[in-house]
């Protein structure tokens, strides 16, 4: 009878420690899915049934950290939650690793590896480290900050050369080696993924961590493959899901990942996160349904209030812009106002969000911005000061050059004064901003300033002009016109030696250029016989316009006269160029 009594105690006994095994285990696939409510809330009821449980505790403190969405927080949770852990179970070798990482989180990293390194020495036997205890020192180093990953990928190493097969420690050793080595890890990454799904072809997350890996590589036709391997060995793997929604949204399959975001959220039942409304409302500003994208983030809103993330304002902000746009295009003005107003509010919270070195700040950002002020009654100074902004985003010069030659061109559009003026600025940044800026970068700055009559600042461009391209003829052309358009009266004579310079080049192609030269030949005619009393060099310069058109009366009739004139009060040319107005700049431009 007695030992019948043990015997019933005992499967009693282990049916428990089975039990509680499944449901580790329950909430491990929760945590690798990373449905981290669902995982925290299997190991918070375990605790409640065995505060001591070592695996619930640590288990329990990695939903806890993972939760933490503010990076800023985590070495607090992670030291809160161990410090305690370490109170009920400080023998524990796994609760021993929970509190190492604890450690990393504060750069602590002399302190992590004397307990990690005594959790390794309590679990080696004589074939070596513990695996379970290898993978947690390797999952602490690579979700800190902080980290000492070098040291850990030996050791797993020397574990492999000892004839190791575990494909959760092939994984984490890639991971590891992925952290510590960006950029030249991937292909020794690669390896231990494979070895992974060599030991367990159903390993989900190891078909995961490879589609991730090509993502970083952007090799979207192995992205796809793996994703879509590990859905299919596990069907309720989250992650996956999320990834695929925006594989297939960024190719514009918005049905396709329509069908991707609705699995995304079922695998993740009964977890309930607002964040999911903004998924959605990315879908239908994508389709162009503003009304529906503007509702949806709205929600988010309402519901975050001061933890809405910069990005819901961002896309509030546009499609606030879009329904404004197509109200004012239906002639709906009312409308359309009231939707610039919310455009800009938005806007205005975006970047009192991110501030002006906020890592969510792209270049598109800046374009929008611009174009809202446009519409809300924004000064030009504004506008341009805010695409000079775009130039601190961290990103290719030639978008960034793409984006300040859209606004030099609305400003060009503009065609008043200060528009051009504004024009001329950002035509400038765009020269700062290219590594080799072309003739016509620098022509197009300076031709700005022209327009605008900032006469000052086109000379400037036009001088460097001059220097890097001295065998082409427009930076004398509008050295010359610049010049006439300083000295109206000539009195100064400060496009004489342009207009010398710039006919010589005319010269060189008379039948091209024979309206020009007439042209400066002309003023120069004029400034001679008018400014220097010069009758001599007048007539040099008549008779040179008259060579190139003989027919030409009024040349013919000014030559007559100025023959006739005394020689110390000769009468000016009737036909040359008006003086006080800068000729057009004629011909082409570079």
């Amino acid at each position: 009878m007695m030992n019948r009594v043990l015997v019933l105690f005992l499967c009693v006994a282990m049916s428990g420690l089975v039990a509680n095994a499944q449901t580790i285990q329950e909430g491990k696939t929760h945590f690798f899915a990373q449905r981290y409510q669902l995982a925290n809330a299997v190991f918070q009821q375990l605790l409640k049934t065995n505060p001591a449980d070592a695996e619930a505790l640590y288990w329990g403190g990695q939903s806890a950290i993972s939760l933490e969405l503010d990076s800023a927080r985590k070495p607090a949770v992670a030291r809160a939650w161990y410090d305690k852990a370490m109170q009920t179970a400080a023998a524990s070798p796994l609760v021993q690793v929970g509190a190492g990482q604890a450690d990393l989180y504060e750069n602590k990293i002399n302190e992590a590896r004397q307990k990690f390194e005594s959790a390794l020495t309590q679990t080696r036997t004589r074939k070596g480290d513990n695996a379970d205890i290898l993978i947690a020192i390797a999952r602490a180093n690579t979700d800190a900050p902080f980290h000492d990953l070098e040291t850990i990928i030996a050791k797993i190493n020397a574990q492999f050369e000892k004839g190791e097969k575990n494909a959760e420690l092939y994984l984490m050793q890639g991971n590891a080696i992925r952290k510590a080595r960006p950029g030249e890890g991937g292909g020794e990454a690669f390896r231990n993924y494979q070895e992974a799904l060599k030991l367990n072809p159903n390993y989900a997350l190891a078909s995961y961590r490879l589609a991730r890996l090509f993502d970083s590589q952007k090799n979207w036709e192995m992205v796809s493959q793996y994703l879509n391997e590990c859905v299919q060995k596990d069907p309720n793997f989250t992650p996956a899901y999320y990834e695929l929604f925006y594989y297939y949204f960024y190719r514009r399959d918005y049905a396709t990942a329509e069908e991707q975001l609705k699995k995304f959220i079922a695998t993740k039942q009964p977890e309930k996160d607002i964040q999911d409304e903004f998924l959605y409302s990315q879908l239908c500003w994508a389709r162009g349904d503003f009304n529906c994208a503007i509702t949806k983030s709205e929600s988010v809103l309402s519901a975050l209030g001061e933890n809405t993330k910069p990005r819901v304002f961002r896309l509030l902000s546009d499609a606030y812009f879009q329904v404004g746009d197509t109200l004012q295009k239906q002639g709906n003005t009312e409308g359309a106002a009231a939707s610039f107003a919310n455009a800009k509010k938005y806007s205005d919270r975006f970047f009192g969000k991110t501030g002006e070195e906020g890592d969510a700040v792209i270049l598109y950002d800046y374009q929008l911005r611009a174009e809202i002020l446009d519409k809300t009654g924004g000064t030009p100074e504004e506008i341009s000061a805010t695409y000079l902004r775009a130039t601190r985003v961290d990103t290719l010069y030639n978008l960034k050059v793409d984006l300040l030659k859209k606004g030099a061109d609305r400003f060009k559009a503009k065609g008043d004064s200060l528009s051009r003026v504004l024009e001329g600025v950002l035509r400038t940044e765009v020269i700062k901003v290219k590594p080799t800026p072309s003739n016509r970068d620098y022509f197009d700055a300076g031709f700005a300033f022209y327009q605008g009559k900032d006469y000052t600042r086109a000379d400037s461009i036009f001088a460097i002009y001059v220097t890097k391209y001295p065998d082409e003829s427009f930076g004398y052309m509008m050295q010359y016109n610049i010049q006439r358009a300083i000295d109206t009266a000539m009195e100064k004579g400060l496009a004489v030696p342009w207009a010398v310079k710039y006919l010589e080049f005319l010269e060189k192609d008379t039948v091209k250029n024979k309206k020009n030269i007439i042209g400066v030949a002309a003023y120069l005619a004029a400034y001679n016989a008018n400014i220097l009393k010069d009758k001599d060099k007048a007539l040099q310069y008549l008779r040179r316009m008259l060579s190139l058109d003989p027919t030409n009366a009024a040349i013919q009739q000014n030559i007559s006269v100025l023959e006739k004139a005394p020689a110390n009060k000769p009468e000016p040319p009737k036909e040359a160029a008006p003086a006080n107005q800068p000729a057009k700049p004629t011909g082409n431009t570079p």
